[in-house]
């Protein structure tokens, strides 16, 4: 319950626990019996046997009571791909993406995921040479960009060039549908060097050039 806030019986399952959520469901059960957790419906889709301590529930409540749908926060959280805290391909499914089918998200070493507002936006494979994306929000795109370019500024890594954007080629899109233009307008306005500022060695088109530190697409 540290680790996931909210335990579920598909999360016991992408832990491996040995025995399953059965055996483990006794042990929660004899934790609520004695007042160290709460057992309710706390998630909506997540079933019924849903597990958490008290703390956690009440952070849950006034987080719906500070929410407002139709204002959101456009706040980006990169993860681990099989950090606890993404909950997709644990106690949340992967959601369909715009990619051509032969690249699937995972809870992969290496791989990132980014989170808006704590829904999936971004999948970026171990390299960061493909991306899969997850909305065709202008805004949530952006803020995604701006959570990868993030990495680099703060220099927990060298750069990350993205090769291909939904299994196509990100020079490709640039004659593609609104969403793939709206993905490369999420790149464009986010292109910053390993210094984090903007690339004093960009093309007169703005592009950064080879081997120049950032997040850019890759125009081939």
């Amino acid at each position: 319950m540290n680790r996931h806030g909210v335990l579920t019986k598909d999360a016991v399952a992408a832990e491996g626990v040995a025995g399953g959520f059965a055996t483990l469901y006794k042990v929660l059960s004899a934790f609520e019996d004695a007042g160290r957790c709460q057992r309710g419906y706390f998630i909506e889709s997540l079933g019924g046997a849903q597990f958490a301590v008290a703390s956690t529930v009440d952070r849950l409540r006034s987080y719906l009571d500070g929410v407002d749908p139709e204002q959101p926060d456009y706040h980006a959280v990169v993860l681990a791909a099989a950090d606890p805290a993404n909950p997709y391909g644990a106690a949340l499914p992967w959601p369909a993406s715009s990619a051509d089918g032969t690249a699937r998200p995972g809870r992969k070493a290496g791989a990132l995921v980014v989170l808006v507002d704590g829904e999936l936006a971004w999948f970026l494979e171990r390299g960061g040479r493909s991306l899969l994306t997850f909305t065709d929000d202008p805004e949530a795109n952006h803020a995604a960009a701006i959570g990868l370019a993030d990495l680099v500024t703060a220099g927990r890594v060298a750069s990350i060039l993205v090769e291909r954007a939904d299994g196509i080629r990100s020079a490709a899109r640039r004659a593609a549908d609104a969403e793939a233009k709206a993905l490369l307008a999420a790149f464009a306005r986010t292109w910053v060097c390993g210094g984090g500022k903007p690339c004093p060695r960009a093309t007169p088109s703005g592009t950064p050039r080879p081997r120049c530190g950032g997040i850019w697409p890759v125009a081939r």
